[in-house]
């Protein structure tokens, strides 16, 4: 997912994600549908595999909502952080870390 650079005023005000939030939101809509759609597999009692290659494509699509929303952190967030105030930006980066730290175990 490529990301714009935000206005002045989102940097000031908004989170990172504020330029692409519509797109976020088309994507969680269309993850959301998947769901829906494996939910209507396993009511039909569709075949195993054919549920579990849903699961995949749907945790990849997810995977690629947070890996852009951790860019977005790390673009807007972190740097707005490090620009203005140091013990914030410190706070930022340990939450960047943690974040990646639980994407990873996931």
């Amino acid at each position: 997912m490529t990301t714009t650079v935000p206005t002045v005023e989102e940097a000031a005000t908004g989170h990172g994600y504020i330029s692409d939030k519509n797109r976020y939101l088309a994507r969680l809509k269309r993850i959301e549908g998947q769901t829906r759609g494996i939910h209507r597999m396993i009511d039909e009692d569709n075949y195993c595999i054919d549920i579990l290659t849903q699961i995949s494509a749907i945790t990849s699509a997810l995977n690629n909502v947070a890996l852009g929303l951790l860019d977005d952190h790390l673009k807007h967030c972190v740097t707005n952080a490090i620009e203005t105030d140091t013990a914030d930006a410190e706070q930022k980066l340990r939450e960047a870390s943690a974040a990646i730290a639980r994407l990873v175990k996931s």
